[in-house]
């Protein structure tokens, strides 16, 4: 048994069982992968896949099981690399982080501008998607840290630090019947299609339980995962947006924003981490700037000893004045 062999083999696993796939993730060939699966089964002397015909069909019961100690093993691999690095004081590597496109446009491009000026040879993977995309990336070791927000529940990971909390914004054009009304409430929100963020689709979300509380369905006719995709189709007259509200921006004036305080819920913007997973020094330097509500006594033992700092999160205009990138922070 080698890394190599239990690096393809969850490679393979985390392409959905497509060789081809896997090999291009670890940089190999198809027949490279292909026999050191045949050379790490037949060490085992028991079969990891179920197959059909040529292709792997599935995971086997045994398979399963070594799977769990492959990934707890490459994890160890990767926090040994780590305390090698930090303790050569290397200021080179790469830091992956899963993240929604909101965070990705409107939150982290001030950090990590800084972060490459004071660390310019670590490489950054920026990889936007839903909440679920980041977190099964953040599950399957695909990523260092997650960036995601939630209506309230803490998300069930290894570690949730909260960072800021937001308000959402409704966007509607001038013209339209809202555009004139005072306070809004729910029920008027209810009598008009709405265009919000893809996560409302889900029955649990935030924005169906405030519709619900009031006895009533919200009618969304479209989604999408980008604010400024919403904002496109609310200009079309498609419906009237649901945005965060870092997502209006100054050359938003063609539209008119309303305020959604106390008529939706407020968002909590959390990072996550692994508890099983060692950080590299910049990815240290990076969350400081993330938390600058939080003392760097408590975020060191958070980062180092998984305890939860209990300061409150800042509200996101009051997060955007303070954040900063200090490397010389001691975390």
């Amino acid at each position: 048994m080698t890394l190599i062999q239990l690096r393809q083999f969850v490679a393979i696993v985390d392409s959905r069982l497509n060789v081809t796939a896997a090999a291009l993730r670890v940089h190999a060939t198809q027949s490279g992968v292909s026999k050191q699966l045949k050379q790490f089964e037949d060490g085992l002397g028991f079969q990891l896949f179920t197959r059909r015909g040529r292709s792997l069909a599935a995971l086997t019961p045994a398979g399963e099981r070594v799977l769990d100690h492959a990934r707890k093993a490459l994890a160890e691999v990767a926090n040994i690399e780590a305390v090698a690095a930090n303790l050569r004081r290397e200021e080179q590597g790469e830091l992956s982080i899963a993240t929604t496109h909101t965070q990705a446009r409107y939150a982290l491009p001030y950090l990590l501008s800084r972060l490459k000026k004071h660390f310019p040879g670590v490489v950054v993977h920026l990889a936007p998607g839903g909440d679920a995309d980041s977190l099964a990336r953040l599950a399957r070791g695909e990523a260092d840290m997650a960036i995601i927000s939630t209506g309230g529940a803490v998300p069930e990971v290894h570690m949730a630090l909260p960072l800021y909390r937001w308000e959402r914004t409704v966007l509607v054009p001038p013209d339209h019947p809202l555009a004139r009304q005072g306070t809004l409430t729910i029920a008027d929100l209810a009598r008009h299609p709405l265009v919000s963020y893809e996560s409302s689709r889900e029955p649990g979300s935030s924005l169906r339980r405030a519709f619900g509380a009031a006895g009533l369905e919200p009618e969304i006719t479209l989604t999408a995962r980008d604010g400024d995709l919403i904002k496109t189709y609310v200009r079309e007259g498609v419906g009237v947006g649901i945005v965060a509200e870092m997502a209006v921006a100054v050359d938003d004036g063609d539209l008119v924003a309303l305020p959604g305080r106390g008529l939706l819920p407020s968002c909590t913007t959390w990072l996550l981490l692994r508890r099983d997973r060692l950080l590299r020094d910049y990815s240290h330097a990076f969350i400081a700037g993330l938390m600058p509500h939080v003392p760097g006594n408590e975020l060191r033992r958070a980062l180092n000893d998984g305890v939860v700092p209990t300061h409150e999160p800042l509200h996101w205009q009051a997060w955007c004045k303070a954040r900063a990138f200090n490397r010389t922070r001691p975390v």
